[in-house]
């Protein structure tokens, strides 16, 4: 009786499973074919391109609208939502911040002889996409590719951080509790407020063995043609390593990045 029951819930997921990947694959080819066409297209003609049944497709096209991944312009006639453009601009800027980083990065490298990344915000975390740095250098603090950290921990994490607004700040403390990874974690509202004060007046952040004891980061931001923040240049070494000569070539190396990608700086 146990095995008979066991047996048919993992049909029954399995079936799920492959209900769900159906929808999926069909949600894509309706999207598919709203790609192709210029104009705003009917319920109908949208069923007969793809071959879909007129209601399947009304009821997949119901879910998209609700993401805004597809616009309902009039009674039966439906184009591509603005959610793609969002997803598109958002691929674009990061693969361009990406591309346009690259040299420079290996160029302040070559300078400081330590490890430069590049980091974007992903929620309430940062993500190293790119990172400059050789094995001739000797002793190096090495971050991997596709590696996260807390925001408040981390030097690139405070940039994006002081960029928001207070209450901002606020909602991210009470999402985390501002746990801490060494005993120079700030922990505290008021402390992390104070650092990201210092974070504006100054135009650069700081890790002080608050994610990893003995390793010590400096972070610069990249900007857009926009200036939104998009990225954090950073500098990381160990502790006893680390210079504050450093930050003008860092800063210098930021906004040379920032240029490419067409931002002007403050008028």
């Amino acid at each position: 009786m146990t095995t008979s029951s066991s047996t048919t819930s993992s049909a029954s997921t399995a079936s799920g499973s492959q209900m769900s990947i159906q929808v999926l694959e069909r949600a894509m080819i309706l999207l598919d074919e709203l790609a192709k066409q210029s104009e705003p297209v009917a319920l109908k003609n949208l069923a007969a391109a793809t071959g879909l049944h007129t209601s399947t497709t009304h009821r997949i096209l119901n879910d998209l609208v609700i993401g805004r991944y597809v616009e309902r312009v009039d009674s039966g006639l439906y184009r591509l939502g603005m959610r793609l453009l969002e997803l598109g601009s958002l691929v674009k800027g990061r693969l361009n911040v990406r591309a346009a980083s690259i040299e420079p990065m290996r160029e302040l490298h070559k300078l400081t002889g330590q490890t430069v990344n590049l980091s974007l915000q992903q929620g309430d975390e940062i993500v190293y996409v790119e990172r400059s740095w050789s094995e001739s250098s000797g002793m190096q603090v090495v971050r991997a590719i596709g590696g996260h950290a807390p925001l408040h921990l981390t030097s690139t994490g405070k940039l994006f951080l002081a960029s928001w607004e207070p209450r901002q700040v606020r909602a991210y403390v009470m999402r985390t509790g501002l746990a801490g990874a060494t005993r120079n974690s700030l922990t505290q509202l008021d402390a992390l407020e104070r650092e990201l004060s210092q974070v504006r007046r100054l135009g650069y952040a700081r890790d002080n063995e608050e994610l990893e004891m003995g390793v010590r980061c400096i972070a610069a931001g990249v900007y857009d043609d926009t200036g939104k923040l998009l990225a954090g240049l950073s500098l990381s070494a160990p502790a006893e390593r680390m210079h504050d000569e450093w930050i003008p070539i860092l800063l210098s190396t930021a906004s040379k990045i920032s240029q490419t990608l067409g931002y002007v700086g403050a008028a």
